[in-house]
């Protein structure tokens, strides 16, 4: 993701965090759920369940034309095609397009994935004629600068597009570190600053998953609330809802704090 041209600090974090991506996804994926037959095979048995809260947002997706920007492995196209969309997937990773178009054979249907940086997208796909643009899940904090990425959005929908993004909420990624592994111990501490726009340098999202002594190091840049709103708002989309969700997976173990958030968007 080529944020800008004038700002060398930006090219190499960025280039630094292509090639981690690009080096071992296709091995953690399988670490962590499996070869693409199988998962596939759990994605068939409920599809609208691997969407999770996705799937309220966008609604009926039968004969819609979907663009997931930064899509990773696939398993939310592969499960918007199995529910009839026609789905077009963007990311740079071989290793996460290797993954998706596998999966997307064994569970018998067709996705398009295009292998590119995001902003390098070109007028054929910015092409204004998209009825879902999404993104979700640990994407927005690659991003150095938001509004080349919602302008990217902004020409791929077509007139009263959605544009839905979820992902983890700042209070949790920027503000608060927790402490336990049980709910009666868990603790919480502010240790973070929420408002820094300092670039922060992370083990890479899939690191667990990985069986290299090493670990693998990306740069981010974790934004607010206020700096996504308000992204979303200047590149010229309307915003209809802000959604923030406790921890979906155990509500009780964080109870009171919110982990992730999903917003919704027109064109």
């Amino acid at each position: 993701m080529e944020l800008t041209e004038d700002n060398n600090q930006d090219k190499i974090s960025i280039n630094e965090n292509k090639e981690a991506w690009n080096k071992v996804a296709y091995e953690a994926w399988i670490q962590k759920y499996g070869e693409p037959t199988e998962a596939a095979k759990k994605i068939q048995k409920n599809p609208l369940k691997s969407l999770s809260v996705l799937g309220e947002k966008f609604g009926d997706v039968s004969n819609k034309r979907i663009l997931n920007l930064m899509g990773s492995n696939g398993s939310k196209a592969v499960a918007l095609a199995l529910m009839g969309a026609e789905v077009t997937v963007v990311d740079f990773s071989e290793g996460n397009r290797r993954y998706a178009m596998e999966m997307a054979d064994a569970a018998g249907i067709k996705i398009e994935y295009l292998l590119s940086d995001v902003l390098k997208l070109t007028d054929d796909v910015l092409n204004s004629d998209y009825d879902i643009v999404f993104a979700e899940m640990g994407i927005l904090h690659y991003f150095l600068d938001l509004s080349p990425f919602m302008n990217i959005v902004f020409r791929a929908l077509k007139s009263d597009g959605l544009f839905v993004v979820r992902d983890f909420h700042p209070v949790t990624t920027k503000l608060i570190s927790s402490r336990g592994t049980t709910a009666k111990i868990r603790k919480h501490k502010v240790t973070g600053d929420y408002f820094s726009t300092t670039l922060e340098e992370s083990d890479i999202a899939y690191s667990k998953h990985l069986t290299e002594a090493e670990p693998i190091k990306v740069l981010l840049r974790k934004w607010n609330i206020g700096e996504i709103v308000t992204a979303v708002a200047d590149s010229g989309l309307i915003i209809k809802s802000l959604t923030e969700e406790p921890n979906l997976s155990c509500e009780v173990f964080d109870k009171g704090i919110p982990k992730s958030f999903t917003l919704t968007a027109r064109k």
